[in-house]
């Protein structure tokens, strides 16, 4: 006789327990148990990985859940019962029990969950339960309440009774009430962490689910045993027994005897589509391709080449049994087309079928651009189809809920995952627990490097900050020793941004639901789990540059009076190509960092072919091929080819295996490979499994021999294969994005001001992104425009070549202030003055803070262009409006007099500006040094790579002086240009020779090479100068009157190198009349010294300085 363990929670019941699945199994078969369960509260999100990892451990899995539900005789609260399923039916009644607990919010009574009890055995937990209270309070009710449960329950099993010490006090009245009643009593013990020396961590977990801090008295039990653990079955039986409870411990066994369940996992799940009328699904399917492949080629017969791969392609799926996968997604498209939902030409692998082509899935001609259908489909191996639909971020969630209507709440769900508890967030939530203030919470974020994914423990070893501020006491030492025992748990539920699951089965039979934050049920099982059972996965991704090209189409729609259709874009655009080539792409999506565009300047690519292979090798491990793929397309360098039908394949890439579709195309064609088998290949390849990659390598070489070609070749490019295989990009899928970042990149550069404005819209509050591309549209020449309250929508707006920014992007603004201000605008047209703005608003609207961001903004230029008189007079007109109500003459009486005063300086104009829109509308105030360009070449802070030496101009806007250990002084600068702040640190030396510059808000021209700290761009300055004395250099002219035939002219370069600058110098022959203007390269730096020396040489009459007009 051995206890079953039948009362754990894990981490899955959020919060509540730091015991993951896979520790739990592992312990239970380390400690002599033969069967476990899992009854977690409310949820069966464990129960795939639990049953997975106890076959692994052969161990018996026992799929339980901890309900609540209103208590029978204590109704005014929930109360736990435990329930087990006994066999598949059970399983699945136990995840529409689930699935009800979770998608409603108040707990139900246990006779509306009779539905869900059939095949599930029901014990009554040994702790905190109803019955236990009823014990303790009023035992005469216990036997009542017993009684009423078995007539609600049939499937009562038993009454818990447990040795832990919660449970003591009740265990004589239990063993009386389990023999009046004829219920059987079984043996509980509560789990809910691994080991005795775990409870304080789960007691801290606890608190940070309740958001509460630990008492002082919690926190001297730091060290105290705790009583919740997973002991040794064989201790557990031992102490049963000798408590004369040996019978509850057989209770246990026997309840393992019933609850027997067997999973069948992956499973044929494929949903299936209404189809209309007798049709068959793969009759239709062939019948709307058919149609639409017709529709591509209006006016003329489908080429015989498309008629046959449509056909091949056809018989593949149908023969697959994929016709009702992709009628669901046509049918889906079919509707966002229909409702002006702009989608994306294609992601992944998916832009490689004719069929999805014919469907209008895609916008790719997979023959057009040599795609292949058997890198979506291998007819070799039945994978499941993948196609990801790319949608609006800001219209995804209606084409959601038009699949949630069609098919229905049991038939489609989005998929849950999990937030957890990462490096940074669990020290936080630890700290504040354990009572740190705010200011130490930030300490202890900002010791952590800003690394993606990093653990705590890469953390200790690499940041030295972190070290010491763990070694500096040992409340520390704990507070770090606990956050790592619960870094990685659950914390909270999430929607996985784009994955959905539909199935003409009812989901519930599968998996249990439970509310999600949009009105669609989310699956209780993470993304893995999902497939696991064989329910198929649908993503629709929100993308935002899809926005962007949509709001951007609608405001060309607007400019041009006719509808603009995007895939009329000619792909070989000159004036698009000329951008790419400048590496002019902020805002085209997948173009923006400061490395591609780089990439793009040295390439200067001349076809949408050359976008699309940098957008493929610009990643991770291809990028070493950039240089080389560079030097081939500008003929530096030749690549080698066996011969003419594999030059072919890879001559487009210049020789280099850039595409995963070649890797397959070269074994096609050289190694005699079917399409399936050389995918079969790159699979093996990428994922390195080299058994496979050795038996192909045979094939490969006698296929090749068979076929004509050289050995040493054969093996030379297998090898070639083999090494560049796993860094080969999906060339579907690379196309398909090149078009959209050419379509966005075609608009920028033919409607710059509808590109601007729509790229703001989507920015938000993002202030860096917002200063880069006003300066950015500046830069184009697009004027742009302050809100105003009669004339700015809620987003920006575009007329003409003007931008007018919106109301929306105002900080601090109300949503509903502003539809308010819209909706008495449009009601009663323009307003007048500050007085009929605030009368039309309304007394809600009658404060001074609501009126502050629109003046500090100037968007109440419109009544008085001075801002500090609008702010000085508002207080005392809404006293007056608020008098007076809607007697007029009142107002005109009580109404303040206009006052005379000065606006508000440039620098504060400008600080409101920032603070309020993000952005400087009355310029920033390097933008007055611009005539430097002409110079020198500046770099603006979101441009910063690392290694690179930069020259910048930057506003100073703070100055941090230290002493170094050797007690040398040195500063921290935070300068700014038009676009964003940077890091500026400037060494001992440095700050010897520019101290009197660095003054705030002064503009300086910085030298210095930039590094990354944490990921974190900052610039090490070498040099300082004054942008004044710059400009002012610039702006003067050394003229020198030399005749055209003096023999001087031969000794002018040589002096003018003497004293290099720049201001420019023009030479005036006196015999001629001409004026030339010598190269930048002999422009000088203007000393006294200098011109005097000149002064001597030429004579001081033909030597004259002047300033340029501005």
């Amino acid at each position: 006789m051995t206890f079953v363990q039948l009362q754990t929670i894990s981490a899955n019941s959020l919060l509540k327990s730091p015991l993951t699945v896979t520790q739990y199994v592992q312990a239970a078969k380390e400690r002599g148990y033969q069967a476990i369960a899992l009854t977690d509260e409310q949820v069966t999100s464990g129960w795939l990985s639990f049953y997975q990892a106890c076959q692994t451990a052969q161990l018996q899995a026992i799929f339980g859940l901890t309900i609540a539900t209103q208590g029978l005789v204590l109704t005014d609260q929930a109360w736990p019962l435990l329930c087990f399923a006994k066999n598949e039916q059970g399983y699945r009644n136990l995840l529409k029990l689930s699935s009800h607990l979770m998608t409603h919010d108040t707990p139900p009574t246990l006779a509306t969950l009779q539905a869900y009890l059939d095949d599930v055995a029901v014990v009554v937990p040994a702790e905190a339960s109803e019955l236990t209270l009823l014990l303790e309070q009023d035992p005469s009710q216990a036997q009542h309440y017993v009684t009423m449960l078995q007539q609600q329950c049939a499937s009562l099993f038993g009454l818990g009774v447990t040795l832990q010490p919660a449970g003591q006090a009740n265990r004589t009245a239990l063993q009386a009430l389990s023999h009046a009643c004829q219920v059987p009593l079984i043996a509980l013990e509560v789990v809910r962490y691994l080991n005795t020396t775990d409870a304080f961590s789960a007691t801290v977990l606890q608190h940070i689910g309740t958001g509460t801090p630990l008492s002082n008295e919690a926190k001297q039990q730091v060290n105290q045993a705790g009583l919740h653990y997973l002991a040794p079955a064989a201790e557990v039986t031992e102490r049963y027994q000798q408590a004369d409870l040996a019978a509850a411990v057989a209770a246990t066994e026997q309840l393992a005897q019933v609850c027997q369940v067997t999973l069948t996992l992956h499973q044929d799940l494929l949903p299936r589509f209404p189809v209309p009328g007798e049709n068959t699904s793969e009759a239709y399917l062939k019948q709307v391709a058919q149609q639409g492949l017709a529709r591509r080629f209006p006016d003329q017969t489908i080429p015989s080449t498309y008629q046959q791969r449509l056909d091949y392609e056809l018989q593949v799926i149908t023969k697959m049994g994929f016709a009702d996968y992709f009628l669901i997604i046509w049918d889906v498209m079919h509707h966002a087309h229909q409702v002006g939902i702009i989608t994306g030409p294609g992601r992944g692998s998916a832009a490689g079928s004719l069929v999805a082509y014919a469907l209008t899935i895609t916008e790719v001609d997979p023959l057009a651009y040599q795609l292949l259908f058997e890198r979506f489909l291998n007819p070799e191996r039945r994978n499941l189809p993948d196609i990801d639909l790319d949608i609006p971020d800001n219209r995804r969630e209606e084409l959601l809920h038009y699949v949630y209507n069609k098919y229905g709440q049991t038939h489609m769900a989005q998929i849950m995952t999990y937030g957890t508890l990462a490096a940074k967030q669990a020290l936080r939530d630890v700290g504040r627990v354990l009572g740190l203030s705010q200011v130490a919470l930030n300490r202890w974020s900002k010791a952590v490097p800003n690394t993606l994914h990093i653990d705590l423990k890469t953390a200790y070893d690499t940041s030295l900050k972190l070290r010491n501020l763990v070694s500096d006491s040992e409340h520390n030492q704990l507070l770090f020793k606990i956050a790592q025992q619960l870094e990685g748990l659950p914390r909270h539920y999430s929607t996985h941004a784009a994955g959905i699951i539909l199935s003409n089965h009812n989901l519930t039979d599968y998996l249990a639901l439970q509310s999600g934050s949009n009105g669609i049920e989310l699956t209780q099982f993470a993304m893995g789990d999902v497939a696991t059972i064989g329910l198929v996965k649908m993503d629709f991704l929100g993308l935002r540059n899809l926005s962007i090209l949509a709001n951007t189409l609608a405001l060309v729609t607007q400019q041009l009076g006719r509808s603009f259709d995007v895939t009329e874009i000619p792909l070989n655009d000159p004036e698009t190509l000329t951008l790419f080539q400048k590496g002019d792409t902020n805002g085209v999506f997948q173009f923006e960092s400061a490395g591609i565009k780089r990439v793009l300047q040295t390439l200067k690519p001349t076809d949408f072919e050359d976008i699309v292979a940098v957008n493929a090798l610009y990643r991770p491990g291809p990028m070493a091929n950039i240089p080389i793929f560079i030097k081939r397309k500008h003929a530096q360098q030749h690549g080698h080819y066996p011969d003419a039908k594999i030059e072919a394949i890879l001559a487009p890439t210049y020789g280099i295996l850039v595409y995963q579709e070649q890797v397959m195309q070269v074994a096609a064609q050289m190694g005699g490979f079917t399409l399936g088998e050389a995918d079969s290949l790159r699979r093996a390849m990428s994922k390195k499994q080299k058994s496979v990659i050795d038996a192909q390598q045979t094939a490969f070489l006698k296929g090749a021999q068979q076929r004509g070609y050289d050995a040493t070749d054969a093996q030379k490019m297998y090898q070639y294969i083999e090494r560049f295989a796993n860094y080969g990009f999906n060339r579907s899928h690379a196309v398909a994005y090149s078009m959209i970042a050419f379509q966005l990149a075609y608009l920028k550069a033919h409607y710059p001001a509808a590109f601007f404005a729509a790229l703001l819209n989507a920015t938000g509050n993002q202030g860096q992104k917002t200063k880069r591309y006003l300066l950015e549209a500046r830069q184009r020449h697009l004027k742009i425009l302050a809100p105003n309250v009669n004339q700015s929508e809620l987003d920006f707006t575009v007329q003409q070549q003007t931008i007018q920014f919106g109301l929306n992007s105002i900080h601090g603004l109300r949503k509903d202030y502003v539809q308010a201000i819209l909706q008495a605008r449009a009601t009663g047209g323009k307003f007048h003055s500050l007085a009929d703005y605030l009368r039309r608003l309304g007394d809600k609207w009658l404060k001074i803070a609501d009126l502050e961001p629109l003046i500090y903004t100037n968007a109440l230029r419109d009544f008085n262009p001075n801002r500090k008189a609008l702010l000085n007079q508002a207080p005392e007109l809404i006293a007056a409006l608020k008098l007076s109500g809607t007697n007029q003459e009142l107002l005109s009486e009580l109404a303040p007099k206009p006052k005379q005063m000065f606006d508000f300086s440039l620098k504060e104009k400008l600080n409101f500006e920032a603070q309020y829109l993000g952005a400087y509308l009355s310029g920033h105030p390097v933008e007055k040094y611009a005539a430097l360009s002409q110079h020198e070449t500046f770099t603006n802070v979101p441009d910063l790579v690392p290694d690179q030496t930069v020259q910048m101009l930057v506003l100073i806007k703070r100055v941090k002086v230290i002493r170094t250990k050797r007690g040398q002084e040195m500063a921290f600068v935070t300068g700014e240009d038009a676009t964003a702040e940077l890091d500026i640190t400037c060494f001992p030396e440095v700050y010897r020779q520019t101290v009197d510059l660095l003054v705030v808000d002064q503009v300086l021209w910085v030298t210095g090479k930039v590094t990354a700290d944490r990921g974190q761009i900052q610039l090490i300055a070498r040099r300082f100068q004054s942008a004044d004395d710059l400009l002012q250099a610039a702006q003067t002219r050394l003229f020198l009157k030399i005749p055209a035939t003096s023999p001087l002219r031969q000794t002018i370069p040589d002096l003018l190198k003497r004293s290099p600058g720049r201001s420019g110098v023009v030479i005036f022959e006196p015999d001629t009349g001409q004026k030339i203007l010598l190269h930048r390269h002999f422009d000088v730096h203007l000393t006294e010294s200098f011109v005097q020396q000149l002064k001597e040489i030429l004579g001081k009459d033909n030597v004259a300085l002047q300033r340029k007009a501005k």
